[in-house]
């Protein structure tokens, strides 16, 4: 899971600055766009028929928004001052405490995702999911360069 906020946060930051190497300034970040690559992505992989697509995107829609508030909060404590150690042990504790939380959410939303759909094609969604961000990380790392 570390591992998962950790390319979704530096994908995310990422995205926000010019390719300074090529001179390039790096296409606009279109949230709805991605989202909706994501949503083609899964049903396709998973092979969500319409119907199901229909009962699980808008719970898979709402636990997005609500990780996404998550990783914000985690970004505040990678500014803090290593120097500090009062300070950085309580950006240690936040993070850890947030990390609980994320994972808190999913299993709550994953056993909401297994109400709608069958287990086999939850697994797959959440295979299809991680997979999806890791070759949009490769790219834009591709397209950095």
């Amino acid at each position: 899971m570390k591992k998962f906020v950790s390319i979704l946060c530096l994908f995310l930051f990422s995205m926000t600055f010019s390719l300074s190497i090529s001179g390039q300034r790096p296409r606009k970040f279109d949230p709805q766009q991605f989202e909706k690559r994501l949503h083609q992505y899964i049903a396709t992989e998973a092979g969500l028929t319409p119907g199901e697509a229909a009962a699980f995107f808008p719970l898979f829609d709402e636990m997005q928004r609500k990780q996404r508030l998550l990783f914000d909060k985690m970004r505040i404590y990678m500014h803090t001052n290593t120097d500090d150690n009062r300070a950085s042990l309580k950006a240690i504790q936040a993070m850890d405490n947030n990390d609980l939380e994320i994972k808190k959410l999913q299993k709550e939303y994953h056993q909401k995702f297994c109400k709608v759909l069958p287990a086999g094609k939850v697994l797959q969604i959440l295979k299809a999911d991680d997979k999806f961000h890791r070759k949009a990380f490769k790219r834009m790392v591709r397209e950095r360069h």
